[in-house]
């Protein structure tokens, strides 16, 4: 599989394909790094910790997801970008907000990935 295949596999299916591809493709000292000022915000290491972060999402959010509109692709660099939205479970408030995903791999795995986003509304979401 190419990286961009690797990549498409943990964003396609249902949630518990997608998990399972990311946890098969995360290199096992992978850092997960949340937006600063994001809810979540922080730096994750390894499978175990990203699930912990999966976890919390689920358990705040109905229906969270990442709508992809397309891939960049330089090297062993891809950067994902799209939608992300959801309904917050306490305060029944929906959000839209742009995102950006910086990956990189090596060896086929994920080693490092990088969230950027609109954290403002999904903050405002949340109050």
């Amino acid at each position: 599989m190419t990286n961009l295949e690797i990549l498409k596999s943990t964003y396609e299916g249902a949630v518990e394909e997608k998990v399972l591809n990311l946890q098969k493709h995360l290199d096992k000292n992978v850092t997960w790094k949340e937006a600063e000022g994001f809810p979540y915000s922080g730096t994750y290491i390894g499978f175990d910790e990203v699930v912990k972060l999966f976890i919390h999402l689920g358990n705040d959010w109905i229906d969270y997801k990442i709508d992809v509109e397309d891939f960049v692709v330089d090297g062993d660099k891809i950067v994902a970008y799209g939608t992300y939205s959801g309904i917050n479970k306490k305060t029944n408030k929906s959000f839209e907000a742009r995102v950006a995903h910086l990956f990189k791999f090596k060896n086929a795995k994920i080693i490092s990935y990088e969230q950027f986003v609109d954290s403002q509304k999904v903050i405002q979401a949340m109050q």
